[in-house]
């Protein structure tokens, strides 16, 4: 397992006391009041209703608040923001959307988000290492990343430049690979530029009919296999955008780590997914932000009808027991509102402690930090957060976190 990044500025050399009247302990559910966690440097040195306070300790009482890891989320776009998606990436430049990026990320931490995983800078190459880079070094406030570099598309596939005159040769917004030899030549590259793994498009476009969700796969199973061997060559992982069969299933079959938005996933799928422990991350927020802010009516339609098969969907997937981890697709939408996802997969039929277990247990497992982030206790990083209220009365409290610690330096109080 690859050690969390720490970062400068350093921790505070004096020991921190946080004291709020609760701290959800995420694996059991338990609620003790009131919490405290005792902080040295970057880590968690104990935690309780009641800590020591070592001589010279500073105690931060935060009131009425529930004290909780810092919250993750495993699919972002640093890269994009509110807007034609399609045309920010042909009209802004790279050093623009970096400097953006950076905004982006400051924004995400602010909201509470310490680690997330960012899913391909839509045309920006491997921008992303570098503000990863800039966040670890502590010259710019941002969550801990695991980045992607580009992602990875076939020709004429979901992120190409279509609709635009070919003589202008308008470059995709993912990077080429049409075949086995090409995905392995290509992910060596992006490997060699800084990604800590690999975003490949999987499906796309989608479409309903008679209330049939159907979409086209871009990979084989071998193809995709011969990636996922490639990645597990240096100790990395593939993740893929696949909304539904037979693609959701070829991803499976090759063992991906995560299956990204899963609109549809058929028998076999789930059950791979469960034997596999691969997880599905349901992105709801993106489907909802794009539904209600459609250009036409009949685009609204559209998009209101997917969203309805996708709840659907996504009932028989948690009913199935499939793995979820909690990821919203921010950057078309605003960043750092992202914890919207964590109030949508309640309303459409998690509990909330499943949600927040699925967030922090299930999104450290995914971003390669398992032991060290997602939970409040001794020896894991000091990513702490707190909201107001109670989150298993109401998620809706993590939409307004009020204190941010990442590695034990306080970014919001």
């Amino acid at each position: 397992m690859a050690a969390a990044p720490g970062q400068t500025p350093a921790a505070p050399a004096r020991p921190v006391v946080l004291h709020a009247a609760r701290l959800l302990d995420v694996k059991t559910g338990h609620m003790a009041k009131p919490g405290e966690v005792l902080v040295q440097g970057e880590r968690i040195v104990e935690v309780g209703s009641s800590v020591k306070r070592p001589e010279g300790a500073e105690v931060i009482d935060l009131g009425d608040c529930t004290l909780l890891p810092g919250l993750i989320d495993a699919h972002i776009h640093l890269f994009l923001h509110p807007g034609a998606e399609d045309l920010q990436t042909v009209e802004e430049s790279v050093p623009q959307r970096t400097i953006l990026a950076t905004l982006a990320a400051r924004n995400d931490l602010m909201a509470g988000f310490t680690a997330e995983r960012d899913m391909g800078t839509e045309g920006a190459g491997s921008a992303d290492t570098a503000v990863r880079d800039a966040i670890n070094e502590g010259l710019i406030p941002g969550p801990r990343l695991r980045i992607s570099g580009n992602a990875v598309n076939i020709l004429g596939g979901h992120e190409d430049a279509i609709g635009y005159n070919p003589e202008q040769h308008v470059l995709p917004n993912a990077t080429y690979a049409n075949n086995a030899d090409e995905l392995v030549a290509v992910m060596r590259q992006q490997f060699k530029e800084g990604a800590d793994f690999i975003k490949i498009y999987e499906t796309g476009p989608d479409r309903i009919r008679d209330g049939k969700f159907t979409t086209v796969y871009q990979y084989t199973e071998p193809q995709l296999e011969a990636a996922v061997k490639e990645a597990a060559r240096l100790g990395k992982r593939v993740a893929v955008h696949a909304t539904g069969e037979p693609g959701t299933l070829f991803a499976a079959q090759a063992g991906v780590v995560s299956i990204d938005h899963a609109n549809q996933l058929g028998d076999e799928t789930v059950r791979l997914m469960k034997e596999k422990q691969i997880f599905a991350v349901p992105t709801f927020t993106i489907f909802e932000y794009f539904a209600e802010h459609a250009a036409t009516a009949a685009q609204a339609a559209r998009e209101h009808e997917m969203l309805d098969v996708k709840v659907q969907e996504f009932k028989k997937q948690v009913a199935a027991g499939v793995p979820m981890a909690v990821g919203s697709d921010v950057g078309p939408f605003p960043h750092g509102t992202q914890a919207r996802e964590l109030v949508l997969m309640v309303k459409y039929g998690m509990a909330p402690l499943a949600v927040l277990q699925a967030d922090w247990l299930n999104g450290a497992k995914l971003l390669g930090w398992e032991g060290q982030i997602g939970a409040l206790e001794p020896g894991y990083l000091a990513d702490v957060i707190a909201a107001p209220g109670d989150p298993l009365e109401d998620i809706g409290v993590l939409q307004k976190v009020g204190f941010v610690m990442k590695g034990g330096v306080i970014y919001k109080k």
